[in-house]
């Protein structure tokens, strides 16, 4: 059982990472891979309510799914919008990108060879790393109109069996990390962290919360 000042801390940095981003009609609804199914749902979701006419699906196996599924991301993702009712020619799968960088590029790739140009984007990833992924696609696929959305899940409610707290505490605190790092390499551009939200993350780093830390 995770302590209440711990959840306090954890819900400040799930609060900094959502955009609050509101939707427009877009040419395309991209979700990105990961362990959350969720994603794929809220996705379809987005397509059946009709806020753009073609829905993507990238990611191959990443981190958290290399050693526990041997269905490819975007492969299971699109099975789900299917089952919800998305016409199979409306979506369009990239399946071999490992990280969210890979996502962007192996999309663009994907659709130039397609010959799409699509200009504006609905962004559908898990509700913690909707930030990293609006980073990570304005560094590499600038330009472009983008909204990013989640799950529609409030903190408390998001743990799973699959999903435990402990383990989601862990990886926000390494995401953050990876925002605060990860433009100086080239991978996403520069976001602002507020002082309390470092401070939060300090604390929770403290407290044990390192195991998703990228080392040195």
């Amino acid at each position: 059982m995770i302590p209440n000042n711990i959840e306090l801390l954890a819900e400040k940095l799930w609060d900094y990472m959502h955009m609050n981003h509101a939707l427009a009609k877009a040419d395309c609804i991209m979700a990105l891979g990961s362990h959350d199914l969720r994603v794929a749902e809220r996705a379809a979701e987005l397509y059946l309510q009709g806020w753009a006419p073609l829905l993507i699906f990238s990611g191959g196996l990443g981190n958290f799914t290399k050693d526990v599924w041997t269905e490819k991301e975007a492969d299971k993702f699109a099975a789900i919008a299917v089952k919800m009712g998305v016409p199979p020619e409306d979506i369009l799968i990239e399946n071999m990108s490992t990280n969210t960088g890979e996502n962007v590029q192996f999309t663009q790739a994907l659709l130039a060879q397609k010959g799409l140009q699509p200009e504006s984007f609905i962004l559908v990833q898990k509700p913690y790393m909707e930030r990293r992924t609006y980073a990570t696609f304005e560094k590499n696929w600038p330009g472009k109109k983008i909204a990013v959305t989640s799950p529609q899940i409030a903190f408390g409610d998001y743990a799973t069996e699959e999903i435990p707290l402990d383990y989601l505490v862990n990886i926000m605190v390494g995401d953050l990390q990876r925002i605060k790092i990860y433009p100086a390499m080239g991978f996403q551009i520069y976001q602002t962290i507020p002082d309390d939200v470092w401070d939060a993350y300090e604390q929770l780093v403290a407290a044990g919360f390192n195991k998703h830390l990228i080392k040195g």
